[in-house]
């Protein structure tokens, strides 16, 4: 039996409406000043329908349009309380799991632009261990990404290197070993 639009809601049943668990909800009433739910005896809180409106605002805004809490608390307070409400308002398209954790959905946000020759090159298939690694023509990359890519392929040579317990690479003496003794 479900309850009428304008009933008051315990946590229990905002944090199964809007797949949140209870703490958070707890959480989000010091974080946002607005969200007052009202208490009852023994701390009971319960939501009118105006802050579950907030709430699906502030939700939405958190999982779905992935803000920080500091962002959602300016459009607070630059929009105000109904601004957030009517987002809240809007169908959304993600879906969470029980556990509560946001499940995204990978093609709600397609790309704008094609990836280029390289960058297939390098999202196809991983190497086996006896295979070698695709060879990647650096001349379709810009000198931002090379750089950016042998940092990278630096840092995890040395963690695979820790991994299996290799020692680091010796770099290259700059001295002779008779550099620093004197002829007499």
């Amino acid at each position: 039996m479900s309850k009428a639009p304008s009933a008051f809601r315990t946590i229990s049943e905002v944090s199964d409406e809007l797949d949140v668990p209870k703490h958070v909800l707890r959480f989000w009433e010091m974080k946002f000043p607005q969200i007052k739910p009202m208490k009852r005896g023994g701390g009971r809180r319960y939501y009118r329908p105006e802050d579950l409106a907030l709430l699906k605002g502030i939700c939405h805004l958190l999982h779905a349009e992935a803000y920080t809490i500091k962002g959602v608390q300016k459009i607070l307070r630059e929009r105000g309380v109904e601004s957030v409400k009517q987002t809240g308002a809007a169908p959304t398209n993600t879906k969470r799991k029980k556990t509560g954790k946001l499940t995204a959905i990978a093609n709600s946000k397609k790309p704008t632009t094609k990836p280029t020759a390289a960058a297939k090159k390098l999202t196809g298939s991983k190497p086996s261990a006896g295979r070698a690694a695709p060879k990647l023509d650096v001349a379709e990359l810009n000198t931002d990404a090379v750089e950016a890519l042998s940092r990278a392929i630096s840092e995890l040579q040395a963690c695979r290197n820790a991994l299996l317990g290799t020692p680091p690479a010796k770099k290259a003496r700059t001295r002779t070993r008779n550099a620093g003794q004197h002829r007499t």
